[in-house]
């Protein structure tokens, strides 16, 4: 029996995820689906962004039905069964017999031709059940989040947030856009791309409807898809002549740096070389030089009067985008990263000009990535100080480039932070420093 284009290029991403801890967004988005139709794209997705939000709650339907531990499937096997679980119980429009013969399909092209009647037994019996997301038991088992994970969430932001956090993580996120200028969106309305008003800044929309990948405008880097979180963290390092991003890639940021600093000189460095190619392409601006360089160590002649460390971290404010994080990630994974973290923003800050200002930033929730860092680092450097990012924000939103009423639900004492659930994108952490 065939199997559609769609789900064979699910299974394989799947498999990718798990066993080369591949990020499904950056595949889905790869030319492995180039040559998939829009409607095998948007269904490909949709199984595998699927199936990474809800995998605790189908692994439990899955042993329930199997009676044997999910330690005794072959990886292949439990992914083909993940999947063809997602749509008998998530999508109404899929025929159970397509769900899972198809499945049982990918088992035997997977070479586990012996686990075929098996993965069509366990299929069949949860076919013939009424069984849903459960209500009435925990966070975690409610909204298929790692138990440790909430249980840290309900400790440092209370049970509502909490709840907040997983519900966002388990819908689809909207596309936020940031657009530079007024004939842009024109432009993109003339190519069937439907637009809102951002809630957070005056420049931002979000995509209604249409494909903005496929217009010229974005081709031609004039416009770019970025979180409205990731915008605001940008719009708070402020204008200065000489900027530096020491974290660059993917680039949104530093287009908005320059987008906000046309005149100024930035310097936009990352580690990794393909990481450094991809940043060329997106960030086109006449005034970024793109150098290859580590951030603990590289030199740059001179100081700087803004600094951007947005260093790398947990994502646990990207679920609702990067779903497989939060089966990937162990508690121990915080102090590390903290290390890292600590490290990195020392480094930044001696590259910064007398009174010139850093903004430590991640897309993290968790307060060892984020406030404890900056302690960290404060704690060892006298010559720098914490300003209170309200005074950044009050002068964004008098400006009108903040567009949010409620500055105060941004605020985390003298930090920004957005929260998913709360606000409309992702969760992101930002501190402003100073050299006195």
């Amino acid at each position: 029996m065939p199997v559609s284009p769609a789900r064979a290029a699910a299974y394989e991403i799947l498999l990718r995820v798990d066993q080369q801890n591949a990020y499904a967004s950056e595949l889905l988005h790869s030319e492995r689906l180039d040559n998939l139709s829009v409607a095998d794209r948007s269904l490909a997705t949709e199984l595998v962004m699927g199936v990474l939000r809800w995998r605790s709650w189908l692994d439990q339907a899955i042993v329930s039905a199997a009676a044997r531990p999910l330690t005794k499937l072959d990886i292949e096997v439990l992914n083909a069964l993940r999947m063809g679980v997602y749509q008998l119980r998530f999508l109404d429009r899929v025929p159970a017999r397509a769900a899972i013969n198809e499945s049982v399909e990918l088992v035997k092209r997977a070479k586990k031709r012996s686990a075929a009647p098996f993965a069509n037994a366990v299929l069949r019996k949860i076919a013939t059940k009424t069984v849903s997301p459960p209500e009435g038991v925990s966070l975690a088992e409610g909204f298929a989040h790692p138990l440790w994970l909430v249980e840290r969430w309900v400790r440092q932001f209370g049970e509502e947030k909490a709840r907040a956090i997983c519900e966002f993580d388990q819908r689809i996120p909207t596309t936020a856009i940031r657009l530079d200028a007024p004939e842009v969106e024109r432009e993109l309305q003339g190519d069937n791309i439907q637009l809102a008003p951002g809630s957070l800044l005056a420049s931002a929309r979000v995509v209604v409807a249409g494909d903005v990948t496929a217009t010229q405008a974005f081709r031609d880097g004039r416009v770019f898809i970025q979180d409205e979180g990731s915008q605001l963290v940008a719009a708070l390092v402020g204008t200065g002549s000489r900027l530096l991003d020491c974290c660059a890639a993917p680039g949104g940021k530093t287009a908005a740096l320059a987008a906000r600093n046309p005149a100024a000189e930035i310097i936009a460095a990352e580690l990794h070389p393909h990481r450094v190619e991809l940043l060329r392409k997106r960030v086109r601006a006449a005034n970024v030089q793109v150098i290859q360089a580590d951030a603990l160590q590289f030199a740059v002649s001179g100081g700087f009067d803004r600094v951007l460390a947005d260093v790398p971290c947990s994502g646990t404010g990207t679920l609702a985008r990067n779903p497989e994080i939060k089966w990937r990630l162990k508690p121990s994974d915080f102090t590390d990263l903290h290390a890292k973290q600590v490290g990195i923003l020392t480094a930044a800050l001696k590259h910064l000009a007398p009174g010139g200002r850093a903004v430590y930033s991640t897309c993290s929730l968790e307060r060892e990535e984020n406030e404890a860092v900056v302690e960290d680092v404060l704690g060892l450097s006298p010559e720098f100080q914490l300003r209170d990012c309200r005074e950044e924000l009050e002068s964004l939103r008098e400006s009108g480039e903040l567009v949010l009423s409620d500055v105060d639900s941004l605020l985390s004492a003298e930090y920004l932070r957005t929260m998913p659930g709360v606000h409309q994108c992702d969760g992101f952490f930002a501190a402003i420093l100073q050299r006195i």
